[in-house]
């Protein structure tokens, strides 16, 4: 099949299989303070690493253009700093919950029965719950226009400065992430967990030839 996903939508499916296709997509569970101090706990799903020297990050806040449900984004501008939190699979539930659109000022954190556990270099608290934690210092939005009406996509983007992981989930010096078992998104409403990896080695810088197969 082919369509054409932004203007004639043709796709004849009964959903758009976009989201469906981009995957899996790891979970950004942001942790923000506005201005007042409360606190505000939201999963995205377009969450990623950008770069690495400086550890860069992103998350995609979609929404109305005037839409009070932005929290995330608008605490990230407004106070210049916020929380990825990392999701295991334990904590399912709970990110499902902090889902919820609710009004500016509810606490996600006590409303998924969550505990606020303070950051070293930024002042939005950390989910005590959760395997590992990165704090990042805002430094961009960038804006793109949507296709519907009066909507628009904020990508916000930070710095990392500071990382928490886990004794538990260290093994050997090395990040086990078998252990962890982070969720992610995958398209309509389906997850998945990360119990399941792999190793290959690069090829060979100089010559570019593939590098000798190895054994699992």
């Amino acid at each position: 099949m082919f369509y054409e996903p932004n203007e004639k939508k043709d796709h004849g499916l009964p959903h758009d299989p976009f989201k469906s296709l981009v995957v899996p997509r790891p979970i950004g569970w942001i942790s923000t303070l506005d201005l007042k101090g409360n606190v505000n706990l939201a999963p995205y799903s377009f969450f990623n690493a950008v770069c690495y020297d400086p550890c860069i990050v992103l998350f995609s806040a979609s929404g109305l253009i005037d839409d009070p449900q932005k929290h995330s984004r608008r605490n990230a501008e407004e106070t210049g700093e916020f929380v990825c939190n990392l999701v295991s699979e334990e904590l399912r539930e709970q990110m499902n919950i902090t889902a919820a659109h609710v009004g500016r000022g509810v606490d996600e954190l006590a409303l998924a029965g969550l505990t606020a556990e303070p950051s070293r270099t930024v002042k939005p608290p950390r989910v005590l719950e959760a395997p590992a934690h990165l704090e990042c210092r805002y430094l961009k939005t960038v804006e793109f226009e949507s296709h519907l009406p009066n909507q628009s996509h904020g990508v916000v983007f930070g710095e990392v400065t500071g990382v928490h992981i886990k004794d538990e989930f260290l093994s050997g010096g090395f990040v086990d992430i078998l252990k962890i078992k982070p969720i992610a998104r995958m398209g309509y409403r389906d997850y998945t967990v990360v119990d399941q990896i792999f190793s290959m080695a690069p090829p060979d810088t100089k010559t570019g030839a593939p590098p000798k197969k190895t054994g699992f």
